[in-house]
């Protein structure tokens, strides 16, 4: 098992652990963060775009699925894998997945989006996950 913040191995199938993949949209020398609504938990922080991946579902089509219901989106190319976090507790492991989408994106679940250039990602909350992700990309 990973410690948190370093690359996992590829999940098993029966590992227990619940996939999530989580999108990392470019556009120039900016990618996007949404801001996870009220209602849910890890209210207020931000996030980079995705979800969980359903039983039977390939993460590639999770990612589809969750672009379109989350931001409207259409996944035009999915790939590479940029960074594999295990939470703590061991429960979720997020794919951090570089992809090119079609459309602009559109909050229809979150409380708003933001392109960020690499370094203002130090300038809001970012879940935990999201924060390792966002330190691998400022080289820390």
């Amino acid at each position: 098992m990973s410690a948190p913040g370093r690359p996992a191995d590829r999940a098993t199938a029966d590992d227990g652990r619940i996939d999530v993949v989580a999108a990392v949209i470019h556009r120039g020398d900016r990618v996007l963060v949404c801001q996870r609504p009220p209602d849910v938990q890890l209210a207020g922080q931000w996030e980079f775009p995705g979800g969980k991946v359903n039983p039977g579902e390939q993460r590639e089509q999770a990612m589809a699925r969750e672009l379109e219901e989350e931001l409207a989106l259409e996944l035009a190319a999915y790939g590479p894998e940029r960074f594999v976090y295990e939470t703590s507790d061991g429960r979720f492991r997020l794919h951090f997945v570089e992809v090119t989408v079609t459309g602009d994106p559109r909050a229809l679940e979150h409380s708003a989006l933001r392109w960020l250039r690499p370094e203002e990602l130090e300038t809001v909350a970012l879940a935990s996950g999201d924060r390792a992700f966002a330190d691998l990309l400022l080289g820390l």
